[in-house]
């Protein structure tokens, strides 16, 4: 009995040794001195960290972790967990060349072209109201004093009644604004920006998330290249933990 008391009180302070610890700090650009937002922190025991708009981040490292950071799709040398001695205050700075930034106004322009194209060629579909009761007014050349100068105009009186070409034209028009919303998404949420920004290799497993996480047309239109990447960040973080919990 004494030789397993002598033996665990051995060994308890190489299990206090072996616990995990927590590692903090900021991350900015090496030039212009400014925090870095959506860098993504990982380890190699799996573990997931972005930093918010001021570049802090937090994240737990095992004892024989490996860590590093990521942004647009490049990586940072691998730090060694049982090297680190400024746990509270683990600043980065990365170089960011521009050559890495996504042109967003060449992608924007192009879209911008095919659709004025798009537009000019179904003018009229896209151009088209609903038919109701308008007035015309007659011209100054044809006025005769204490006559009624405005009347029905006849074509959209006629069109009131033509149901069937009506509804034809407004679901040909939903249809158009609708494939013309779906090119937008499909020309800036493509498969190669998702596997830069997440590591994803083709397959199944690419697929499925990017169906899952298909952003919205309105939601697109309010992000630039840059959101763009850091929404697919925080979608692939709750993707993996959505996994680990039905593991």
């Amino acid at each position: 009995m004494k030789t397993i008391v002598l033996t665990l009180l051995t060994l308890l302070p190489l299990s206090l040794l072996a616990q995990n610890i927590t590692v903090q700090g900021k991350v900015y650009d090496f030039f212009s001195k400014q925090p870095l937002e959506a860098v993504t922190i990982q380890t190699s025991s799996k573990r997931y960290a972005i930093t918010d708009s001021f570049g802090r981040y937090t994240i737990t490292l095992e004892p024989k972790d490996q860590f590093w950071f990521s942004y647009l799709g490049k990586n940072t040398m691998r730090y060694l967990a049982d090297t680190v001695t400024l746990f509270d205050n683990f600043d980065v700075a990365l170089y960011v060349d521009a050559a890495w930034l996504p042109n967003v106004t060449v992608r924007n322009r192009s879209y911008r072209q095919d659709s004025i194209a798009n537009r000019k060629e179904y003018a009229k579909v896209f151009n088209y109201k609903k038919p109701g009761i308008s007035t015309s007014t007659a011209p100054p050349s044809t006025y005769v004093p204490g006559a009624v100068t405005a009347g029905i105009d006849l074509e959209e009186f006629i069109n009131m009644f033509r149901f069937k070409r009506n509804r034809q034209l407004e679901m040909f028009q939903r249809r158009l604004i609708e494939e013309e919303q779906e090119k937008y998404v499909k020309k800036r949420y493509t498969k190669r920006m998702v596997k830069e920004v997440t590591g994803l290799k083709d397959g199944e497993t690419l697929d499925t998330f990017m169906v899952k996480y298909t952003p919205s047309y309105e939601l697109l239109t309010q992000m630039n290249d840059i959101e763009l990447g850091y929404y697919v960040q925080q979608c692939y973080k709750s993707y993996l933990q959505l996994r680990r919990r039905k593991r």
